[in-house]
């Protein structure tokens, strides 16, 4: 209780919005080596730490904050995939961030569709995972470039099974457009303004048209609508 307590402290009294992070993975050394390394960035605090997807579910349940949960994809009882859904469905405010060693094909797409905002192999040095949370806690998405270029030719149809997705038909605007497929590429608002010499501003209202013309809940959905199209 007193670590909740110091967690709120440390966020009202900090200049920037201290980031709640909730780790799930059932490796034990894992999950406390993780923490050490994470917590030695002054803008991030574990708040707790689970085994399995269900356990993250109940701790945030049970009052433990969280902005972003950092989550191992292959545990026992319930895995990354199937905790995601069930955080996303009950707190989808929460971002979460997949972290596994392995690049299962099967598993990356499960983990996007039921709402995780990126993917990350454990290979990368720490200072990347610390990047990659602030990343989707600023409501970016986050793919590791390996995987961003294999989902391409995941979730493209074959020409054998042509199932278009007519652009022209949600009346997407030409920039919007570009902005959707710099979103499918894995770029953040700043790296899209950047290359479509925009504001960050413009970027995010952009973002709002296009979800509302899609129909879609998050970024994450659009990459994928853009990649399948």
């Amino acid at each position: 209780m007193s670590e909740r307590n110091d967690v709120n402290n440390k966020k009202d009294s900090a200049q920037h919005p201290l980031i709640r992070l909730l780790l799930a993975d059932d490796d034990y050394f894992i999950r406390e080596s993780l923490k050490v390394l994470l917590e030695l960035d002054s803008g991030i605090c574990v708040t707790g730490t689970a085994s399995n997807g269900q356990e993250a579910l109940k701790l945030l349940e049970a009052g433990t904050p969280a902005d972003v949960v950092l989550m191992d994809i292959r545990m026992p009882e319930c895995d990354g995939v199937e905790g995601t859904g069930l955080i996303k469905a009950h707190f989808p405010e929460i971002q979460v961030l997949m972290l596994t060693t392995f690049d299962d094909d099967e598993y990356i797409i499960q983990a996007l569709q039921n709402g995780a905002s990126g993917y990350l192999l454990k290979n990368v040095p720490p200072e990347r995972i610390i990047q990659g949370i602030k990343t989707v806690h600023n409501g970016d998405m986050l793919i590791h470039p390996d995987i961003a270029r294999k989902l391409t030719g995941l979730l493209r149809p074959s020409p054998t099974s042509q199932t278009h997705h007519p652009i022209e038909a949600y009346g997407l605007t030409r920039m919007e457009l570009a902005v959707a497929e710099a979103i499918s590429e894995g770029l953040s608002n700043k790296e899209i303004a950047a290359k479509l010499f925009l504001s960050e501003g413009t970027v995010k209202n952009y973002v709002t048209d296009i979800l509302g013309k899609l129909n879609l809940r998050d970024r994450t959905q659009i990459a994928i609508f853009m990649l399948k199209k």
